[in-house]
């Protein structure tokens, strides 16, 4: 049966992380406070920099996007997975286990390369700090954060293409906790060697060329800040990129671990760990790298925090 003609008499069953009743209680809880921690972190990290004037620089307007990302694809997955460990109803439609695979997809691959584009502003703003203001204007980060968000928009288009060659004859148990690639494929009746080549260079190029530009842009930073004569400037210029080095790195981390390999070596308590983290817990703890390290956030948060409490504080002198 063709992927396109697959009927709601087989959607499929999501299997989830455990079939204990006792640890799916205890991974509720713990998955629910986390998707709480992620929406009240991101949300308040795009409200602090949304009112706060001093935030308003390109390097802000990246990372106020990629709270958006990571608020909307923890969004994709950490409700159906909650849905799936507090109820026995495991089962997710045809129609929307392609809507979950195409948006996070997406929203991951645009993600890297947003991390990218923050990569190149820290670049610019350390190593060609008086011409940042004409390089990083405003028509250049939009024009960065479009192609981001292009970039995704392709990788999951072609990922959902090459999804629609291969058939299902076989069980319609997804082994995993969402609608991921590797466990889809693995349910494929047909040879899906061309299919996985396809999607692993398109993954990989999406990968590959995000990390060269970060890496790059490291190299020629920390190149910059060893010629830098005083300890404490280069403190302070390590300071700019200690954040976003480490959102990278926990980031890509767990991708590179899941996806770049074949589906074939797919292991299912392995890869579900690395799933768990980049999917769920790395949401919410990009807000917390970005505002605990980071004084410029901690200044803005007491800035608005005084305005907000001056402000009731002259409309009950009014009242």
């Amino acid at each position: 049966m063709h992927i396109w003609n697959y009927t709601n008499e087989t959607d499929f069953i999501l299997m989830g992380l455990t079939d204990s009743k006792e640890i799916r209680l205890v991974l509720s809880v713990l998955f629910l406070l986390i998707y709480m921690v992620t929406v009240l972190g991101n949300t308040g990290m795009m409200l602090i920099i949304r009112l706060d004037t001093q935030l308003h620089t390109p390097m802000y307007f990246f990372l106020t996007h990629l709270s958006l990302l990571d608020l909307s694809y923890s969004t994709v997955i950490t409700p159906k997975t909650l849905e799936n460990l507090l109820t026995s109803t495991k089962i997710i439609s045809f129609t929307g286990c392609l809507t979950q695979m195409y948006i996070f997809v997406l929203l991951a691959a645009a993600e890297c390369f947003l991390l990218a584009s923050m990569a190149y502003d820290r670049y610019v703003a350390i190593c060609n700090p008086l011409q940042y203001p004409v390089i990083m204007s405003t028509r250049v980060c939009s024009a960065l954060l479009i192609c981001s968000y292009m970039n995704g928009t392709m990788d999951s288009t072609v990922n959902m293409l090459c999804m629609s060659t291969i058939h299902f004859c076989r069980s319609k148990v997804i082994h995993h906790f969402f609608c991921d690639t590797s466990p889809i494929l693995a349910l494929s009746c047909n040879d899906t060697h061309n299919v996985e080549i396809i999607i692993f260079i398109f993954a990989g190029f999406t990968l590959m060329a995000s990390l060269i530009t970060i890496s790059a842009s490291y190299v020629s930073i920390l190149s910059t800040i060893l010629k830098i004569s005083s300890t404490s400037g280069k403190h302070k210029a390590f300071s700019t990129c200690a954040s976003h080095l480490l959102g990278v790195t926990v980031f890509y981390g767990a991708l590179i671990f899941t996806y770049l390999k074949p589906s074939k070596s797919y292991s299912l308590g392995k890869d579900q760990v690395a799933s768990v983290f980049y999917t769920i817990v790395i949401p919410m703890l990009n807000p917390l790298i970005y505002s605990l390290r980071n004084k410029e956030v901690k200044s803005a948060v007491s800035r608005v925090i005084k305005k907000w409490g001056g402000s009731r504080q002259l409309n009950s002198h009014w009242r």
